[in-house]
């Protein structure tokens, strides 16, 4: 079986799906990885290192016509869905719920679709969980960028010159993105509060230092599948209320709240950033889905009220080496379940497969 590696075409993309470490480990195993020139150049992997690896360094076209799978991190564009061909699979991250006609786009190509960003969250597919590992890493950085935007520093610091205190820090969101946000600020030394809707996350949060500020919920059906459920304008306003002393006295405020399949609840409005102190900063981690913050904008950094507010979209790529590197074990341990080096096992009554493949040779299996 031939695995054909794409190079990622979104702008401001620098990952890739698979290293030259794990080309060699496909190898191994029998499969033939083919990479499209340059592939791996902004995560640090250059075509040398895949030659070395054992992999064939190819043009796009080629990967097209060669390929039995063609893997990549971001969904297919319109002019890759074009030069598909019936009976190949495609595995990508897909975000079928927020855009289902890209589905069926593929679909008409005749090949096969699974979707990397719909690995149900069970223990034995812990190591192919792609948003996980690719969290993780977006947590650690929202802190790192949060920092070079604070005019205060993060730790306790005594000096001749008298003592400095240490920064507050806020995380909404106690998730795998939430819980690395912490643990970096607690290591950098400041005074860490966290809040979730999920009461079952504040031992964890507090496990890692954190005080957890908890809102009172008058359901138990608030989380799915490992993800916080969309709430009601009431909850919400709870939340709000439970929140806003920490948030005022907050220098940094790191949002992560995402709903699996629906816009991302927003968390922050203009009348509590009015009311936060001068020079605090704000990294709101879901403005690609709509964001938890009324004032940030995708891709842009705004100061709004004293208060600066980052829209940094994509943070794994910003640590291209290490999240490449995640997703393409994530992604090896994936297709060595799913198939041997001669085919895929589509085995429907199994359950990472029912919840990944959408497309099965053309036919779409969303929904049914």
């Amino acid at each position: 079986m031939k695995i054909g590696v794409l190079k990622e075409t979104r702008k401001n993309e620098k990952r890739v799906a698979i290293t030259p470490k794990i080309a060699k480990d496909f190898i191994n195993k029998g499969f033939e990885i083919l990479v499209e020139k340059d592939a791996g150049l902004a995560s640090a992997y250059d075509d040398a290192s895949y030659k070395d690896a054992g992999a064939k360094v190819v043009s796009k076209d080629e990967i097209f016509h060669d390929s039995d799978v063609i893997v990549k991190i971001n969904p297919l564009d319109d002019s890759e869905i074009a030069k598909l061909k019936a009976g190949q699979v495609v595995i990508s991250m897909v975000y079928h719920r927020l855009q289902p006609e890209l589905v069926q786009k593929i679909a008409k190509k005749g090949v096969s679709l699974f979707s990397m960003d719909a690995i149900p969250r069970i223990s034995r597919a812990q190591n192919m969980d792609v948003l996980s590992s690719q969290s993780n890493l977006a947590g650690y950085k929202a802190v790192i960028l949060g920092a070079d935007y604070m005019t205060k520093i993060f730790p306790l610091m005594m000096t001749a010159a008298g003592t400095i205190t240490p920064a507050k820090v806020l995380i909404y969101g106690v998730g795998v993105a939430g819980l690395q946000a912490i643990a970096t600020a607690k290591r950098l030394g400041a005074v860490v509060e966290a809040t979730d809707v999920r009461p079952e996350t504040k031992e964890q949060a507090e496990s890692l230092g954190a005080k957890f500020i908890s809102v009172e919920a008058e359901t138990d059906d608030i989380s799915e599948g490992g993800y916080a459920k969309e709430q009601s304008e009431e909850f919400l306003q709870k939340q709000k209320e439970a929140v806003n002393k920490s948030l005022f006295d907050a220098d940094l405020v790191v949002t992560t709240a995402l709903v699996q399949g629906a816009k991302a609840p927003v968390l922050i409005k203009e009348d509590q950033i009015k009311q936060m102190k001068r020079g605090a900063v704000i990294v709101d981690m879901a403005v690609e889905k709509g964001g938890n913050v009324e004032l940030s904008e995708p891709d842009k950094i705004v100061e709004k009220y004293g208060v600066t507010i980052i829209g940094q979209t994509n943070l794994p790529s910003t640590l291209a080496t290490n999240a490449s590197e995640l997703y393409a074990k994530n992604l090896y341990n994936f297709i060595t379940f799913m198939a041997d080096n001669e085919h895929f096992h589509f085995d429907m009554e199994e359950e990472i497969t029912k919840h990944t493949l959408l497309v099965k040779d053309g036919e779409v299996l969303v929904g049914s």
